[in-house]
């Protein structure tokens, strides 16, 4: 077969078909414009090893699915359902003589499923591979199970521009790789300042604006999504792009008619500006472009295995999807692409796309493994293996909707779930609805659910609201389809769309049923997330809300779509989930401890009253986590608590061995179970805590025999020569001190060493008054040598007290005026 006119493709389609003589499988990377999404399809639909079955072709989006059928269909000469024929969502146009079927992921994924044996199917090519969609990654890996067990004569072909084909062919077993280097039209690149999330609409107005009237051709421009392509328009009708331009959007929710209009010629003596989200990177061809501005931004789901919450962030393109960008401009010629960054920011892009599996909600493919028979995914052939978290969560959300059993099998229920082109918790809410009698207004709000929000930020977050617009506003055509289609699969009759919009959302979402919290407008998800709605809403004043959508924020997520519930609604619903748990705890406001006792769905309470009769042991811990809160300040911290705490903390230096406790605040604070909770029992308030004897409590922490060497190595007090027993100081730095009156140690040459010897005391000598004279380590020394000086200053100012000439002999006393008795001497 010859077609017209020649592209790249062409010469390497022989090669192609030969590699599937020899191989079962094989990789086709060819350059963007080369022709391979149309080409190698028609090339191979003759092939003897196809033994006259049919080849599917997986194309990653529906635009370009349509768009494939088409452009072959009348390259054959025929019209599209004879022999290249399509099917996708909402449509489906193949007949008996098809022998080429484009099919969209959930498509092909749904059919592997219910047809393993894929007894009309030749080959199955799997197209944009790069993508590395969710559905792409499981639809290639359930083929090559085929092919193990099931269909050895099947074969595989994988096509992309930018995939790493080493990777891909080992994938496939060691399959050939055909390249195609296709025809390289010059493309003069510019680029121009760094565009921001929030300038991006702007900024790619601007520059189209520019580069329209610099440049002959049409114009393609890249925005992260259909928010910032409105805004574009409207800012590039304001600059005025000239009377022959037609402004036209291109995303995915667009209607099949307005997408066609976008990638058709333009009439003549007109030329178009396309504003495309990622849509129009890779096989879709937009007829007439020759130029291309890319903002650097797209729009990526992320998914929170933690919130159970999927949130769209708005991120850099990678190097490789910029490069796929800047290859529109020179598809069909020489073309101009205008970079919203600087050049040398190119080398900061990161190689390639984050591949889904990686950052989605694995519900859905949680529940294709289950249903194909396989628990776990390291079974099958995957090259990026899904997150363990992610994976648990989804497994998780499985076995609440009854979808999977304890030991990870489908169960009935979930191979009904697993029929609906739903995700498995609207598939959930649809099978209970039809059960409920409730199952046209189940469909209606799958549909609305899985269709984008067009009025998200429009209207209010009411789902009451959309379910009236449904109807009649041609903003949800699509979601009316979709209702239709949902109802068909699921088997539900005519009738009244009446029911309960809440209870079906809680069926859905029972994570994510919300609590009123103090604050108009702030709620507590039953997953123990915070949620908010404008206080404005109307919603805002209802006590429990059923939450659909939201920002997908960890704290305080804002809620886009949501309907209220009635609390004996919830405990109908989820009656056997409603637990019954006793509370006691630190209650900080009162600074007390409280108890109670709730009635809890998850995070949620249900019902809340004290009791009385709480666990002592209980009660102390409560009191521990107070003290906690409160910090250790909040103990009545006695001079000798602070000093036993002291000596141990110098012990604990000295003989560093860990025998010793650490007893440092820090500490302290970490270990108040183990040496406070003891002391606690039978108080309840703060006031108690002024009762607790803090000494005792931190000589818990010491065995006897360390109490026993603690007071003879570093004792509380030492007797001086007068008698007198004297507190020793282990408050004022690393030494000890002593303070004592200079006439306590007369005749004393030394005091008691400290710790065996390792540790000497400083001494501070008094006068009469208690002021003090002098410091020493040394006392003899003291006496011998300073004392002399000391004596003369100090008999005029204290005349009637004893200073002897010869301090070392003299007897001690106790401060006494000359001709008292010495203590030593009564």
């Amino acid at each position: 077969m010859k077609l017209e006119p020649a592209l790249p493709v062409d010469e390497v389609l022989k090669p192609l078909s030969a590699a599937f003589g020899e191989a079962r499988n094989a990789v086709l990377v060819a350059q963007p414009g080369a022709g391979k999404t149309t080409r190698a399809p028609l090339a191979l639909m003759n092939a003897a090893w196809l033994g006259g079955r049919r080849i599917v072709m997986l194309e990653p989006r529906r635009i370009a699915a349509r768009a494939a059928a088409r452009f072959m269909a009348q390259s054959l000469g025929e019209k599209v359902g004879e022999r290249v024929g399509y099917s996708v969502r909402f449509e489906r146009c193949v007949s008996a003589k098809t022998q080429i079927e484009i099919v969209t992921e959930g498509v092909l994924t749904r059919r592997l499923q219910k047809d393993p044996m894929l007894a009309e199917v030749g080959l199955v090519i799997f197209d944009e591979f790069h993508e590395r969609s969710l559905e792409a990654d499981l639809a290639l890996a359930f083929a090559l199970d085929i092919q193990e067990s099931l269909r050895p004569d099947l074969r595989l072909l994988v096509m992309s521009a930018t995939i790493d084909a080493n990777a891909v062919a080992r994938l496939l077993g060691d399959a050939p790789i055909v390249r195609s280097p296709g025809k390289a039209y010059p493309i003069e690149t510019h680029y121009l300042g760094r565009a921001t999330r929030q300038t991006v609409a702007s900024d790619v107005a601007d520059a189209a604006a520019l580069a329209l009237r610099r440049h002959r051709g049409s114009l393609l421009a890249f925005l992260p999504g259909e928010a910032e392509i409105h805004r574009a328009v409207s800012a590039l009708k304001e600059r005025a792009p000239g009377p022959a331009v037609d402004l036209l959007p291109l995303y995915g929710s667009l209607s099949p008619s307005l997408q066609d209009r976008a990638i058709a010629p333009s009439a003549e003596g007109r030329r178009k500006a396309v504003l495309a989200t990622t849509i129009a990177e890779t096989s879709l061809t937009i007829e007439g472009v020759s130029i291309v501005i890319d903002g650097g931004f797209k729009r990526v789901p992320r998914f929170d295995p933690g919130s159970a919450m999927t949130r769209l962030d708005t991120v850099r393109v990678s190097a490789a999807a910029a490069e796929q960008r800047r290859g529109r401009a020179g598809r069909l010629g020489p073309g101009v692409c205008y970079r919203l960054w600087r050049d040398e920011e190119t080398l900061a892009l990161a190689p390639h796309d984050t591949a889904e599996i990686l950052q989605a909600d694995l519900a859905s493919f949680a529940l294709e493994l289950a249903h194909w028979g396989i628990g776990d995914a390291r079974r099958l052939k995957l090259i990026d293996a899904p997150p363990a978290g992610a994976m648990s969560q989804a497994k998780d959300l499985l076995t609440r909707l009854t979808a999977i059993d304890g030991e990870g099998r489908i169960t009935e229920h979930g191979k009904q779930v697993a029929k609906l082109p739903l995700h498995p918790r609207l598939a959930h809410m649809v099978i209970i609805g039809k059960a409920r009698g409730e199952g046209r207004l189940a469909a209606d709000i799958a549909a609305i659910l899985q269709e984008r929000d067009i009025l998200k930020g429009v209207e209010d977050a009411s789902l009451a609201s959309r379910l009236s617009l449904l109807k009649r506003d041609p903003r949800l055509a699509r979601a009316r389809l979709a209702a239709g289609q949902i109802r068909k699969i699921a088997g539900i009759e005519s009738g009244a769309d009446a029911g309960d919009p809440g209870a079906l959302l809680a069926l859905a979402y029972s994570d994510r049923i919300a609590q009123a919290r103090d604050r108009r407008g702030y709620l507590r998800l039953a997953n123990g997330q915070g949620a908010r709605i404008e206080e404005s809403d109307a919603l805002a004043r209802e006590t429990f809300l059923a939450v659909a959508t939201t920002d997908g924020q960890a704290a305080d997520a804002r809620i886009f779509l949501a309907a209220p519930i009635r609390q004996e609604t919830i405990e109908a619903l989820f009656g056997d989930r409603i637990e019954t748990r006793s509370s006691v705890y630190w209650n900080r406001r009162a600074e007390a401890v409280s108890a109670k006792q709730e009635r809890r769905l998850d995070a949620l309470i249900l019902e809340e009253k004290p009791f009385a009769d709480a666990d002592p042991e209980d009660v102390a811990q409560a009191m521990v986590e107070g003290v906690r809160s409160l910090g250790l300040s909040s103990l009545p911290w006695s001079h000798r608590a602070r000093s036993l705490q002291s000596r141990v903390a110098l012990m604990r230096r000295i003989e560093a061995d860990g025998s010793w406790p650490d007893v440092s605040d820090a500490a302290l604070s970490k270990s108040l179970e183990t040496w406070l909770k003891p002391f606690l029992y039978g108080r309840t308030r703060r006031q108690h805590l002024a009762e607790i004897d803090m000494a005792s409590a931190l000589r818990s922490l010491l065995p006897a025999t360390l109490q026993r060497a603690l007071e003879q190595l570093l004792p509380e007090r030492i007797e001086v020569p007068s008698g007198s027993a004297i507190e020793i100081d282990y408050q004022s730095g690393d030494t000890p001190v002593l303070r004592v009156k200079l006439q306590e140690l007369f005749g004393a040459r030394s005091l008691p060493p400290l710790a065996k010897g390792r540790l000497k005391l400083r001494v501070e000598l008094l006068s009469p008054a208690g002021r003090p004279l002098a410091v020493t380590q040394d006392l003899e020394s003291f006496w011998t040598n300073a004392y002399a000086q000391v004596r003369s200053e100090m008999r005029g100012r204290y005349p009637k007290h004893h200073w002897p000439e010869d301090p070392l002999s003299a007897p001690p006393s106790r401060g006494r005026p000359s001709g008292s008795t010495p203590a030593g001497r009564r």
